[in-house]
């Protein structure tokens, strides 16, 4: 599934491409393809491209409301972030690599929720971190 026909991100901001195994309000899994050319890379850092870790946090929160909107109840609903748990970077990601990104939603009620959220490359544990969140009206 296109993120753009769920999601209300749009680019440059837009940090996933590619979103399947929706169970609504329940979990989603995703993928974010990383070419190089993103601009962050520019400067984080110079000569050794990183992703910076709070993006790869945001590209599990943008998963994760894929999971919330995707429920009929929150049709019309913001997902904001509510606060950020138990964040752990355990390797780099760089220019080229592929960030498979997997949420659950442990919680889920009329005003917000909790999940837990990781991202991986090739197999490899990247983040994980548990994700709380507010819903509000649009």
């Amino acid at each position: 599934m296109r993120p753009e026909d769920i999601l209300p991100h749009r680019p440059p901001f837009l940090l996933v491409d590619e979103l399947w195994d929706i169970v609504p309000g329940t979990s989603a899994k995703g993928r974010w393809r990383l070419s190089g050319e993103e601009p962050f890379f520019g400067g984080h850092f110079p000569g050794s491209p990183t992703l910076p870790g709070v993006l790869m946090v945001e590209s599990l929160a943008q998963t994760a409301a894929a999971a919330v909107l995707a429920d009929e109840r929150f049709t019309g609903s913001l997902p904001l972030f509510g606060g950020i748990d138990r964040a752990r970077f355990r390797r780099q990601v760089r220019p080229g690599d592929t960030l498979d990104l997997e949420v659950t939603i442990d919680h889920l009620s009329g005003r917000g929720g909790k999940g837990q959220g990781r991202a991986s490359v090739d197999g490899q544990l990247a983040c994980e971190a548990s994700l709380l969140f507010v819903v509000t009206r649009c």
